[in-house]
């Protein structure tokens, strides 16, 4: 729980990446809010209660003020609407285009490469790894960071040189990507804004932790 009066719920496991987008959203905005285990080790989220918020049995999902929304994107987006008064936002109609097609491309693009990935080499025990399953996600990942790496050689941000929304969902992903036990290509330019995404406090709090 976040110091100060909540009316903002948020239940999902804090090792979730979809969950992590919330909180370090949450983080950016200096936003309360009474976070809910669920999902993962701690179940629930395929039992009725939870169903009845979000059908999908997936978190995170968030109530605010008797207003539910599941879906993690969408929440961020909901939440900087509200309660941002212009944070993480682009100020142009062409920066916040950028910002939201970053956050589109990580659910179509990065997600698919390097969730096979991340599960193969730190969710599945050693002897029941698939080692051609893991490599062949391997590639797609580094595919999809030579893409991001590419466009970063002109921006600090993915929205311009700014932080912004856009730089949350793939920031999520990326500090995995660094501690995955595996060999990385040299990608001058995605090192140089993951590394700014580290000196990020909220960053430091909800995503650079133990991945599980």
């Amino acid at each position: 729980m976040v110091a100060g009066k909540s009316m903002i719920k948020i239940w999902g496991r804090k090792d979730s990446s979809n969950v992590q987008k919330v909180l370090w959203c949450c983080g950016e905005l200096g936003l309360a809010y009474d976070r809910i285990d669920i999902g993962g080790s701690f179940g629930g989220n395929k039992e009725k209660p939870y169903l009845t918020i979000n059908p999908n049995g997936l978190v995170p999902t968030i109530e605010d003020g008797g207003f539910v929304l599941w879906e993690s994107n969408s929440i961020m987006r909901y939440l900087i609407d509200k309660y941002g008064q212009g944070r993480l936002l682009p100020s142009t109609p062409e920066g916040r285009a950028n910002a939201n097609r970053w956050m589109d491309w990580q659910l179509t693009t990065l997600g698919p490469a390097i969730a096979p990935l991340f599960w193969g080499l730190i969710r599945t025990p050693e002897e029941k790894r698939d080692r051609t399953a893991i490599d062949n996600a391997l590639q797609k990942t580094i595919k999809a960071w030579q893409i991001l790496d590419d466009y970063l050689a002109k921006d600090s941000y993915l929205a311009g040189n700014d932080f912004s929304i856009g730089d949350i969902p793939l920031g999520v992903w990326a500090y995995r990507w660094f501690k995955l036990p595996i060999e990385r290509p040299k990608m001058d330019h995605l090192n140089g804004w993951y590394n700014r995404l580290c000196k990020r406090p909220p960053y430091q709090t909800h995503i650079m932790i133990p991945m599980t």
